[in-house]
């Protein structure tokens, strides 16, 4: 019987044109080498290695380094990351419009956009010899940076629906993925931090700022009495630094381009008509499920952006750890990385819900220790560590619950298709523009309380505000965000009956496609 219906479908299937046999064939050869799912994964840390150096390093440098008022370094923060917002969406629908080329339709974004990007990061840490127009020339080659950015991340994103038609070849490229974008932000903080935390950025003594109320007359004093050739050591020092992060973001885009090859035919469509983009836009903002998550995420990631841009500040004045910093930053990302795999136990043992309140809340003690007790580094590497436990939380946990949502979405709405890349850009654009207003009120928060550029010590107000950036303003917002958390409704009962209704759904639909092709193999 067996064998019977094996040569009736044979005999069928030779029957059938090439065009109906192709899909078998193709699914035959659609496995991924473990060489191209690396030299795909590692196409995600340019990404994470500049923007962990940006995060944690740019408010610092340009206050003690290029000298900014904290007024226009805040304004330079929030211009650049809400314009790095506001490109997603910009350069996602120009690459919708591209035409293929014999390289793809997204490889060329990402290798023209390469060069030009190393050249404007490395110029966004060179300190221009000018008098005036130092506030220019950071907000524009740090949007400009921003921009091409974008051109490189956004395609790149896209393209896991490019490299194989088998789902389960793309989750698995993804995996590999997600492992060196971690690793990546490693890596941006230990070479910034590494090669700056070398050099020992000079500082004026706290007495000579009695008295001034101008901040541009202290710096005018500080130039005319003190030895300024640390300072130049220290923008050599990150100079060095960008030359080597942007070294490593060509090597990683050449490896992207030579290794990954984009197919054409892996893109096809379902044979439904998409629903236009803003149609799309208006369904997906209307789901409630993914309005409450990305409520509840928005305030929980602004909660570790605060910490991630202001805790450089918080450990070189207010703890005193000069010279450690950058060796704290890093045991927070190294304890990220680690915890990561205990997480994603976690989440598929007790639930994603669960986790989020068990790992977001768990910074909490840490995050109020550390600014209540004196300054001690032993407690400082503890509380480091145990940031970096939730921070690997937080950076997964988004990026698990989000195909929830779309899920759930496609349940409620099984005849709109491909709104995938407008729950993820939107996500982006949202956590994006946050960390602007973060970054932009934090700093000029700094301004207000009377920070002094390049002070050896700070005033008590510039401390206790430190303080509250880093400790109060955070948790305040994680206890925010995880109320919100609780009108979230998909829960582990409703994920796991959404999964088996899809799985129900994939099932009918491949029986009707079988039920046809079986027709058209009897009519020819």
């Amino acid at each position: 019987m067996a064998g019977g219906g094996g040569a009736e479908r044979a005999r069928a299937g030779g029957l059938l044109p090439p065009a109906c046999r192709q899909p078998r064939r193709r699914e035959s050869r659609e496995r991924l080498s473990v060489c191209s799912k690396v030299c795909y994964a590692v196409g995600g840390a340019p990404y994470q290695i500049t923007g962990c150096a940006l995060g944690f390093f740019l408010q610092i440098y340009l206050l003690d380094v290029a000298q900014l008022d904290p007024f226009y370094a805040s304004i330079i923060l929030f211009v650049g990351r809400a314009w790095d917002a506001i490109t997603d969406p910009m350069v996602g629908f120009f690459i919708s419009k591209t035409t293929w080329t014999r390289f793809g339709r997204l490889m060329p974004w990402i290798i023209f956009s390469t060069p030009f990007a190393v050249i404007s990061y490395f110029l966004i840490w060179f300190v221009p010899d000018i008098s005036t127009g130092q506030v220019m020339w950071y907000l524009i080659f740090y949007c400009i940076f921003q921009t091409l950015v974008t051109c490189f991340h956004v395609p790149y994103s896209a393209l896991t629906m490019f490299i194989s038609r088998e789902q389960s070849e793309r989750d698995s490229a993804t995996a590999y993925r997600m492992t060196v974008e971690v690793l990546g932000t490693v890596l941006g903080t230990a070479i910034q931090g590494q090669i700056v935390g070398n050099v020992v950025t000079p500082c004026i003594e706290t007495p000579l700022f009695i008295g001034k109320t101008n901040s541009s007359v202290a710096m005018e004093e500080l130039n005319m009495t003190h030895d300024t050739g640390l300072l130049t050591d220290t923008r050599n020092a990150y100079m060095i630094a960008a030359g080597v992060i942007g070294g490593l973001y060509i090597l990683c885009a050449v490896i992207l381009s030579v290794g990954v090859r984009e197919k054409r035919e892996a893109s096809e469509l379902q044979s439904d008509e998409p629903v236009s983009f803003f149609r799309g836009l208006k369904l997906v903002m209307n789901h409630g499920a993914y309005i409450k998550l990305i409520a509840g995420f928005l305030f929980t990631s602004l909660a570790f952006m605060l910490l991630e841009g202001n805790f450089a500040l918080f450990c070189t004045y207010t703890l005193g750890f000069r010279n450690e910093f950058q060796n704290i930053l890093l045991a927070i990302m190294l304890s990220a990385t680690l915890t990561i795999p205990l997480w994603q136990w976690f989440l598929t043992r007790f639930g994603k819900k669960t986790a989020v309140y068990v790992g977001i809340s768990s910074a909490i003690p840490f995050l109020i220790l550390v600014a209540v007790l004196d300054s001690n580094l032993i407690v400082t590497y503890i509380v480091a560590v145990a940031a970096g436990i939730s921070v690997a939380a937080a950076f997964l946990l988004p990026w698990s619950m989000l195909p929830d949502v779309i899920d759930d979405f496609k349940l409620q709405h099984p005849d709109s298709h491909s709104h995938e890349a407008i729950f993820f850009s939107f996500y982006v654009f949202f956590t994006k523009f946050a960390s602007g207003v973060s970054l932009g009120i934090s700093t000029l928060s700094l301004d207000f309380a009377g920070y002094q550029t390049r002070g050896c010590s700070q005033p008590s107000e510039v401390n206790f505000t430190l303080k509250m950036l880093v400790s109060a303003a955070p948790v305040g917002l994680i206890l925010l965000g995880l109320l919100l958390f609780k009108l979230y409704p998909i829960n582990e009962e409703k994920r796991k009956k959404n999964k088996k209704a899809l799985q129900d759904l994939r099932e009918e639909s491949n029986s009707s496609s079988e039920s046809d092709n079986t027709e058209l193999a009897s009519i020819v």
